[in-house]
């Protein structure tokens, strides 16, 4: 409703205001507006109050338009799967398998799953029973529940800088306090690490535990070095601190072999986080957490009490999937694909960015880490990279602290080669523009 002195309301196609005297017709009546603010905001919990869409999220609505090239949404290419064959091979899982694809299961998820499971996870040497294996929606939610279960507002949560976006979004849910750890070429820095823990003790309070995307990091494309592993679990078994190993990407390298899990080294100590949205489909939403026996069966009440239990159905199609189909042949030809994407990246970032930037080099998973010019920020830029028809995701969405505003975080995996070098072709020309502009007029233009 808009006021002015003794004006009185305009109604939707009037453009005069009616005066007080007036008398409010069935054709003057103004149509109903919504309620502009909340009537509910001072019933909400505190962990509500502070809840932000995620900047990621925010952006797909916009990048999915088809004139813009998005480097920005992790999206896996589905296309690439034999579309026809998983089409036929869930009409037959429904035609034999029904009943159960369709009915309620347990909270911990389909046991001949959890078998298949622990085939995949072998791969990375993680020696698994399935009884230690509980499923969930994706990992997304065994972040939800590890949070759930182990944070108390206020508590101490370490984390890798950068850090997924969506890790702290679920820490940031139950209060957590997030403290970044640095990272270089090589991933987490053990001494950074060792710091962290201390400043921690010193302050009278103890991590909850490390999370860490060990391999391919989203979104730093690093991976943690073969001789940090052993020393960042020394550190984290003295401190008597939980690792939770987020894995989404572990299997899509594109040099040898997938490399040995933390897991495989600290049965005890390491909870494993995995997912079959990379390399199968991220629409079934299935994932799955390894845990200690006591933290497995915390995370198994939790899940029943969020969920009651998981989809049958998105369960028994992976299940299928991995007892019927190539699927280890499908991640050769995922990583060959990718493999061709960040190569047409990395070139692209050479012959195009300009003097000041720098980016990291990804042997595997979906993502480049682009550091812009001193003075140039992210997402003060990201309107002017729309208008020119190019998507990423600023550096301030994967600190908690809302610093890394002179990162962007680009993503390989969905776009076509010859898109992927357009799509930076025209991000070099914004970012030229944004240092011309910060030469002539200063960083604060």
């Amino acid at each position: 409703m808009i006021l002015g002195g003794d004006r009185g309301v305009v109604p939707p196609g009037q453009t005069e205001p009616m005066t007080l005297g007036e008398a409010v017709t069935p054709e003057t009546q103004p149509i109903s507006q919504p309620q502009r603010i909340d009537r509910y905001v001072g019933q909400y919990a505190e962990r509500a109050v502070d809840m932000v869409a995620s900047e990621i999220r925010a952006l797909f609505a916009v990048a999915a338009r088809p004139e813009i090239v998005s480097l920005a949404g992790g999206s896996p290419y589905v296309a690439a799967l034999p579309l026809d064959v998983v089409g036929d091979m869930i009409g037959q899982l429904i035609a034999s398998q029904g009943a159960t694809a369709l009915q309620y299961c347990t909270a911990q998820g389909d046991a001949r799953l959890r078998e298949r499971i622990c085939d995949v996870m072998a791969l990375e040497q993680v020696r698994a029973h399935p009884d230690e294996v509980v499923v969930t929606v994706g990992s997304q939610q065994a972040l939800d529940l590890m949070a759930r279960i182990f944070i108390d507002p206020g508590d101490v949560v370490l984390v890798e800088a950068p850090s997924y976006v969506g890790a702290l979004g679920a820490f940031a849910a139950y209060q957590a306090d997030v403290v970044h750890v640095a990272m270089d070429d090589d991933g987490l820095i053990p001494e950074a690490l060792e710091e962290a823990i201390r400043r921690a003790a010193a302050a009278g309070r103890r991590a909850k535990f490390l999370y860490t995307v060990p391999n391919f990091h989203n979104p730093a494309g690093v991976t943690l070095a073969a001789g940090r592993r052993h020393r960042i679990l020394d550190i984290c078994r003295r401190a008597g601190l939980l690792v939770v190993e987020d894995n989404p990407y572990g299997l899509l390298g594109f040099d040898g072999e997938p490399m040995r899990a933390l897991r495989a080294d600290d049965t005890e100590g390491v909870v494993y986080l995995g997912t079959f949205s990379k390399t199968f489909a991220a629409g079934v939403r299935v994932g799955w957490a390894v845990a200690p026996t006591a933290i497995r069966e915390k995370l198994i009440l939790a899940a029943e009490s969020a969920v009651l239990c998981h989809s049958s159905f998105s369960q028994l199609t992976v299940r299928e999937y991995l007892d019927t189909q190539p699927w280890y042949e499908q991640i050769k030809d995922f990583r060959e694909l990718y493999r061709e994407r960040r190569d047409a990246t990395l070139s692209a970032l050479s012959r195009m960015m300009p003097p000041g930037c720098r980016w990291t080099r990804p042997t595997g998973g979906f993502y480049v880490w682009l550091r812009l010019p001193d003075g140039i920020n992210a997402k003060a830029m990201l309107p002017r990279a729309i208008s020119s028809r190019v998507a990423y995701v600023p550096g301030t969405g994967f600190y908690a602290d809302g610093s890394g505003a002179q990162y962007a975080r680009l993503c390989y995996s969905f776009p076509a080669p010859d898109r992927i070098g357009e799509g930076i072709r025209r991000l070099a020309s914004v970012i030229e523009t944004e240092v011309q502009l910060r030469d002539d007029f200063g960083p604060a233009h």
